[in-house]
């Protein structure tokens, strides 16, 4: 008969070794940021907005411009297309009055405030990230978070000079009945709009801002950037789930992992990696429900899961380069290169 202390040991020995195992597929232990101070302040636009008087709407405009000189130009430009911004145009003050009145777009409005109430969240995930930015870039300028609602137009995220500007409206759930009764909204985009990718979101536009991917190149070149973006937002949202930062559910993600070779031999028998076409950038890069050519499973994007895996392998060969080492590499047909990425 076994004795129960050979028992007691032989669980000791596994409980370690799942412990050793858990620790290796979490990675390194995120830095401590307690000490960097980040204050985060948010300015409801979007309140705002609504406050205007709809029978003197040029004096509403005047007073919202004294309060948002950059980004109310900006948000009836571009994210509103109501045309050129000038406070005395009658024009944009005709369609202004007409989104205000709109009793869907009225409604929509108090839904996001009943929704986001309160925003002390939001405000913690933005303050945690931007902390962490700020220990791998010390350069990083906490911005002005400002809170506007776009007719949901898929705005979630936008960087405005100094100015983050978040769509409360693409982030009310995806059981949030208006979604469903946009025939342009596909399944696969609305249960990503949910408020736990606000953070997600507003960093990769961050991203954007200060390190822009380039529009040409090859593929290759294209999915290492995607993979550098996807790098950064593990480093500053250390605690937010894969699914999250690269947008796949659960099963997308295992999915990958499992057929990671398989993955990668597709490109290669293809012949796609140093393709300049822009539709292969389209179809491996940009948004969508899975990858056409590839089997059942497959999720959209799919080159963003690849570049992060060659990123991660070079950044294994180079534990000396700092986050900002990387993002500011201008060739990044080196990381590719030295990577030596072959998955088994």
């Amino acid at each position: 008969m076994q004795s129960y202390t050979n028992i007691r040991t032989r669980f000791s020995w596994l409980l370690l070794a799942a412990i050793a195992m858990a620790s290796c597929k979490s990675g390194p232990k995120p830095p401590d940021v307690s000490h960097i101070s980040v204050t985060v302040s948010t300015q409801r636009f979007d309140s705002a907005l609504f406050t205007i008087d709809t029978n003197h709407i040029q004096p509403g405009l005047e007073q919202l411009h004294a309060a948002y000189p950059l980004f109310l130009p900006v948000y009836m430009t571009d994210i509103m297309n109501l045309g050129a911004y000038s406070d005395s145009s009658a024009a944009l003050q005709q369609q202004l009055h007409l989104f205000l009145t709109t009793p869907d777009f009225r409604q929509l409005e108090v839904a996001v405030q009943q929704k986001f109430s309160n925003l002390s969240s939001v405000r913690k995930d933005l303050e945690q990230a931007f902390k962490y930015t700020k220990y791998y870039l010390p350069a990083f300028k906490t911005p002005q978070v400002v809170t506007f609602i776009s007719g949901i137009a898929n705005y979630g995220a936008v960087t405005v000079d100094s100015i983050l500007g978040i769509g409360l409206d693409m982030y009310m759930g995806a059981d949030f009945p208006p979604y469903k009764m946009i025939e342009d909204l596909p399944a696969y985009m609305i249960r990503r709009f949910t408020p736990e990718y606000i953070a997600t979101n507003a960093m990769q536009v961050l991203h954007n801002q200060m390190y822009p991917a380039t529009s040409s190149g090859t593929l290759i070149a294209q999915m290492v950037d995607a993979g550098r973006q996807q790098y950064f937002l593990s480093k500053v949202l250390p605690y937010t789930p894969d699914t999250i930062r690269l947008g796949y559910t659960k099963e997308q993600l295992q999915w990958c992992y499992d057929n990671e070779q398989m993955i990668w031999q597709f490109f290669i028998q293809n012949n796609l990696l140093y393709s300049t076409d822009w539709q292969d950038r389209s179809h491996f890069l940009g948004d969508g429900p899975a990858t056409q050519g590839m089997p059942e499973g497959s999720p959209g994007k799919i080159g963003n899961f690849v570049g992060l895996q060659i990123v991660n392998k070079y950044m294994d060969k180079h534990p000396e380069t700092t986050l900002q080492q990387l993002l500011e590499m201008k060739d990044v047909m080196v990381i590719f290169n030295e990577a030596k990425y072959r998955p088994r």
